[in-house]
Parts: structure tokens; C-alpha cells; sequence
């Protein structure tokens, strides 16, 4: 038992030295690799505690589940990564529900505190593995991004959680078919509760699920009496709640207003809703961007989701090397939220070799602003839209945003000029000192490099 727990505790502090490397972007590669090694010692550490060297069955399982999740490492595109991330979580709330439910089914004579731990760790998992998958559909646009909400949606939700609760203690009284029904209960409170959050709060829900995770993890190690296994849920518990605690500040909101959706923002009016009258600002501006672009000394860019979905990374990295070889200082501005997912922007940067010296966050790079010759925005909106300082009832009020409309002048490549995920007009586009560019980024920011490069 002793030797269990010093390899335990000594796993887990491997853990959590990787996470700390991960903090920094020049060691978070080490950073995933010790995180990985310490999670193949983990598993060999309990195949020798289980003695299962012999067992044909979970070794096939292990090279099944290794050849699956390197096979989606390998496959899914950057673009998809917020949708694995989400399926992530969700398998690894309903492992621990699985192993919560036949670790109660093969005990003989189990305590109430296993009973107990056992029927919250199936209930957060199932809550977790059913909530992640309506995250990964909406992510992916099979069910609506937008909060659907139900006649009575929160009076559901009230219910089903007491109801829940209430067998849970029952459980413990009268185990046997209670058990499942449990299941049952929060899998249906875990599709509701995700229904109603919408698109613009993903990368929150998502932090959330991912820590629901952990917890279900935490709570099925106490369940089977895994020291290693409740250390490693527990951590991952803690790291996804005070993500999500971050992403909750940068859009200054709370767990529990996110997890209660948003009913529509009206668009406000004035502004350009047809793809015709975009065309006709795009034929009237562009002509002027290679002047924009020749004398702007210090440039910022702001990427978002928009250069996600158009695969556009590559050639925002050609336009910002094209500024820089003509003497331009050049910033990239991360809006916490930016994409579907935490540090979405920063992984798609990374992947066509952007440095991580020129990115920064959003408190850093707010004062710039106001000395700043020109802001290339590629794909982003609710993110810039100053209409979070001012439309009060909307989901975006109050929420921090690039200061963008500070800048001398802002030159924007979006597909359209429709809302974003928020669905509140974005009043930037009204401003005298900002030229819109409708269609799509990969084309429209290759035409705005080649014409610089075409005036060299």
C-alpha cells in the first residue's frame, strides 16, 4: 500500500510539473511530453497492480484505444480540433461512469460509501459524456450553435437535478434498478444544459465539461479505491475549473449565467445585412489597402474564429512576413475567447510557424491600441464589436473586447457582414476609419499581400 501511494503522489506531481511547463509557450511541448510519459507509467503501473499482463482482452483494448487516438491526432484538422477536444471530454466522463457502474455491479457486499461515490461518479459522468457530445455537434454545426431553449427549459433542470440528488441518497437505501435510472436522469440533464448555451460560449462549456471530467474521474477513484486514479481526476478537476474561471473574466460573465443560454440580440440598425451591399463595400474600398498597408508603421492583427473556418493562418502569416520585410513592427492581439476553444487562435498560429513572441493577450495589448496605424482583423467580431460597451440585455454586454476602434485605421477581412455567434450587430463597421473586405479571408488577405508586394 505504501509503495502504491509513493508511485501515485510521485505521478501526479509529474502531472502537475507538466501542466506548469505548459504554462510557457517555449516549454509547453516538454510540457505535453513529461504529461504523456507520465500517463503510459500510469497505465503500465495499473495493469501491474490489476495484474492483467496475462489478459488478452485489455491488452487488445489498449492498442484498440491507442491506435483510435492516434489515428484522430493524425487525422482531424486544426479547424475540428474544438469538436475532438469536446469528445475527449466526454469519453472520459462516460469511462468513469462505465467503471463506476460494474465496479458497484461486482462488489458483493459494498459499503454506503461506495454505493454513494459510485452513483455520483455515474451521474457526473454521464452528465459529462452526454453534455460533451451536444458540444461537439453544435461545434460542428449538426445541432444549432444558437441556445435552444424549451418551454420551461430551467423548470426541467431544477427537476431533473433534484430528482437526481434525491435517488442518488435514495440509492444508498435501495440499490439495484435506482442505479440506472440515475444514469438515465442526469444523461438527460447533461443534453438539456448544453442545448441551451450558445455558440459565443463554447470555449467556456467547454472548459466546464472538460473539468466535469476530472471530477468524474476523482469520484470513481474513491468509488474503486484508486489513490492514482482520484489524484489524476482531481487535478484535471482543478485545472479545468479555473480555465473555465478565466474564460468566465475575459467575457465578464459567470458559470451560471453561461450555463443559463441567452434569448436573441436584435440587430441594431443601419447596418449592412445583405452579401449585395457588402460586395458593393468591398468594390469601393480594397483599392485602397496597398496605401494603408505601405505607410502604417506599427501593425496589429486580430485573428478569430472566421480564419479558423476559412484555413486562412497561411496567409495572414504571408501578409504579417510581407510587413515585416518592409520595416513594419508587427503584433498579433488573442482575445481569450477567440474561437471555439482556449488558446484555439494560438494553435492555429502555431501550426504555419507564427512566433509565440508575437502574440499577446489582451490586457497587454489594449493600451497599444491608440498608437497603432492600422488593425488587420481576419475572421473576428463579437471579439471587437464595441456594442459590448453599450447594448445593455445582449449577451455580449459588458464583456471585455479588443479596443480596436482606437486604432488610426482598421482594416477588416470577414466573409460577410452578418453578426457573429453572439448575434448582436457589430457597430465597428459603422466607423469612418475602418474598411471591410467581405469574403473569403484566404482569398481577400492573398489579394491585399500580392498588392503589396506588387508596389515593392
Amino acid at each position: 500500500m505504501a509503495v502504491t501511494i509513493i508511485i501515485s503522489a510521485v505521478l501526479i506531481v509529474g502531472f502537475l510539473a507538466g501542466l506548469r511547463l505548459m504554462q510557457s509557450p517555449d516549454t509547453a511541448r516538454n510540457g505535453n511530453r513529461l504529461s504523456a510519459l507520465c500517463m503510459v507509467l500510469a497505465i503500465l503501473f495499473t495493469i501491474y497492480e490489476l495484474d492483467l499482463w496475462s489478459s488478452i482482452s485489455a491488452w487488445v483494448l489498449i492498442v484498440v484505444g491507442s491506435a483510435a487516438g492516434i489515428l484522430l491526432g493524425q487525422k482531424v484538422l486544426m479547424i475540428q480540433m474544438p469538436q475532438l477536444v469536446a469528445l475527449l471530454n466526454g469519453f472520459g466522463g462516460a469511462a468513469s461512469a462505465v467503471v463506476a457502474a460494474i465496479s458497484l455491479t461486482l462488489s458483493t457486499n459494498p459499503g454506503a460509501l461506495v454505493i454513494l461515490t459510485a452513483a455520483l461518479a455515474l451521474s457526473v459522468g454521464s452528465l459529462t459524456f452526454f453534455g460533451s457530445t451536444i458540444a461537439a455537434l453544435k461545434l460542428h454545426g449538426t445541432v444549432s450553435q444558437k441556445a435552444i431553449l424549451l418551454k420551461g427549459h430551467g423548470y426541467w433542470l431544477g427537476a431533473l437535478l433534484a430528482g437526481g440528488l434525491l435517488l442518488i441518497i435514495l440509492n444508498i437505501f435501495y440499490p439495484g434498478p435506482l442505479f440506472y435510472i440515475i444514469a438515465a436522469i442526469f444523461s438527460i440533464y447533461g443534453i438539456l444544459m448544453t442545448l441551451r448555451v450558445g455558440g459565443a460560449d463554447m470555449p467556456i462549456i467547454i472548459s466546464f465539461l472538460n473539468s466535469m471530467s476530472g471530477i468524474a474521474a476523482a469520484i470513481c477513484g474513491l468509488a474503486v479505491n484508486n489513490i492514482l486514479l482520484a489524484g489524476a481526476g482531481a487535478l484535471v478537476g482543478v485545472a479545468g475549473m479555473i480555465l473555465t474561471q478565466l474564460m468566465c473574466k475575459a467575457m465578464n460573465r459567470n458559470l451560471q449565467a453561461v450555463l443559463s443560454g441567452f434569448s436573441s440580440a436584435t440587430p441594431a440598425a443601419g447596418l449592412p445585412q445583405t452579401e449585395e451591399s457588402g460586395q458593393q463595400a468591398q468594390s469601393l474600398r480594397e483599392e485602397q489597402i496597398p496605401a494603408l498597408l505601405r505607410e502604417a508603421k506599427k501593425v496589429i492583427f486580430v485573428p478569430g474564429y472566421g480564419m479558423a473556418v476559412s484555413q486562412a493562418q497561411q496567409q495572414v502569416k504571408e501578409l504579417i512576413d510581407a510587413l515585416e520585410s518592409r520595416g513594419k513592427t508587427v503584433k498579433i492581439a488573442i482575445h481569450p475567447v477567440a474561437g471555439r476553444m482556449p488558446g484555439h487562435m494560438n494553435v492555429l498560429l502555431a501550426e504555419v510557424g507564427v512566433p509565440y513572441e508575437m502574440l499577446y493577450d489582451m490586457d497587454t495589448i489594449n493600451p497599444e491600441f491608440a498608437e497603432t496605424d492600422l488593425v488587420i482583423v481576419v475572421g473576428a467580431c463579437d471579439v471587437i464589436n464595441p456594442a459590448a460597451n453599450s447594448a445593455e440585455g445582449t449577451p455580449i454586454y459588458g464583456m471585455p473586447i479588443l479596443e480596436v476602434e482606437k486604432a488610426r485605421h482598421i482594416l477588416i477581412f470577414n466573409l460577410d457582414a452578418r453578426p457573429g455567434y453572439s448575434c448582436v450587430e457589430n457597430t465597428l463597421y459603422n466607423k469612418e476609419n475602418v474598411l471591410a473586405v467581405w469574403g473569403d479571408a484566404k482569398e481577400t488577405v492573398a489579394r491585399a499581400t500580392a498588392s503589396l508586394i506588387d508596389e515593392k
